[in-house]
């Protein structure tokens, strides 16, 4: 069996529609998401690419999460990143409601810029324990650039170490836009992935928080393939005089889990070499970037289970690591070959969250 840890969603024209009210509005008024029966959400072309693209990956199970790009964090005000997230949990857990045996849900955390964490995890709360979510996807740079959201080694982000825990979920590093930053919207994952990586093993945090569990996109950034440079300083005088935790550089890699979506087979190889294939899930981002053909493979940039396929290293346990064993032992919510449990609550009464509290609701 194969779970993708990494998936997308690919949503009406309906529901991006009615993220423009929201905008034009400034959220001000309730109206609701656009209501959809299952027969229509089953019939959109939108949900038949997200079908077909995992079955031409060979995925069983996606876990499935917001657009990235369009979590609009840094839109002022706050209440339209937590109304429109909402929402498009509601959408999510539907379609994961009506196709559980492909589909489980990673929520999309509402995380306006400048807003203290806090705010975001009513909203955690509902899609795991209502909605039956197995996860979230965790923005490590809401402000999209603007270099005033502290990095994650800092306490600030310690209120949503603790609820992770207390769920038992998993936290998925994935950033968003990049209105302020230097580089460019690709160059942005590569980035905040390997501040991420860096400012949580220089810090306390696993020591604070040692159930936390942290998959990084992107097979970890840049960070794995610069090892070496991180090795270094982690052995300066100074720098192992001050580090908090007593431990070889690779040994804290170790207690972070990285995607497989790399599109490269070398790359590849060498991230499960460096951190284990105990650390290493499955994933491919399809539909994303790298649907491209590859014009030495002949295949799409995204086809990553024949890139593992393809490494003659690799044991049958490693793959079955990989490919499952990975990701049942960070999802413990994530039941036997449908993803997640029963839905508990309505998808589509999304504004109980942190919305509701600042008087915006229905």
């Amino acid at each position: 069996m194969i779970i993708d840890v990494h998936g997308h969603l690919c949503a009406s024209p309906k529901l991006y529609a009615w993220y423009t009210l929201l905008l034009a509005s400034r959220a001000t008024y309730g109206t609701p998401p656009p209501p959809m029966s299952d027969d229509e959400l089953l019939s959109l072309p939108e949900t038949k690419r997200n079908l077909e693209a995992i079955d031409l990956a060979g995925t069983d199970v996606q876990l499935l999460s917001p657009r990235p790009f369009t979590m609009f964090h840094a839109e002022k005000p706050g209440r339209v990143a937590h109304r429109w997230n909402e929402g498009v949990n509601g959408y999510i857990a539907q379609l994961c409601r009506v196709l559980p045996d492909r589909f489980a849900g990673i929520c999309g955390l509402p995380q306006p810029a400048g807003e203290p964490i806090q705010t975001s995890l009513p909203e955690l709360e509902r899609c795991i324990k209502e909605l039956g979510f197995v996860g979230c996807l965790l923005d490590p740079d809401p402000g999209e650039g603007d270099n005033k959201t502290p990095p994650m080694g800092d306490e600030y982000w310690y209120p949503l170490y603790e609820k992770l825990c207390e769920l038992d979920v998993p936290a998925h590093v994935h950033s968003t836009g990049n209105q302020h930053g230097r580089g460019t919207y690709a160059t942005h994952f590569i980035d905040e992935e390997s501040l991420a990586i860096l400012s949580l093993v220089n810090s306390r945090v696993f020591l604070d928080f040692p159930k936390l569990k942290i998959i990084i996109s992107h097979g970890g950034g840049s960070v794995p393939y610069q090892v070496g440079r991180w090795r270094a300083e982690r052995l300066h005088p100074v720098m192992a005089k001050n580090h908090p935790l007593s431990e070889s550089f690779d040994e804290s890699l170790r207690r972070i889990y990285y995607d497989t979506v790399i599109h490269s087979k070398d790359s590849l190889a060498m991230l499960i070499k460096l951190v284990g294939s105990d650390r290493v899930v499955f994933g491919t981002e399809n539909p994303g970037s790298g649907t491209a053909m590859n014009p030495e493979t002949g295949r799409s940039f995204d086809d990553i289970k024949a890139l593992v396929e393809d490494i003659d290293a690799l044991t049958p346990e490693d793959r079955a690591n990989i490919y499952e064993n990975n990701a049942r032992r960070l999802f413990p919510r994530l039941k036997a070959k449908g993803g997640a449990p029963a839905v508990k609550g309505d998808p589509n009464k999304y504004l109980t969250g942190e919305g509701a509290r600042q008087g915006i609701g229905m």
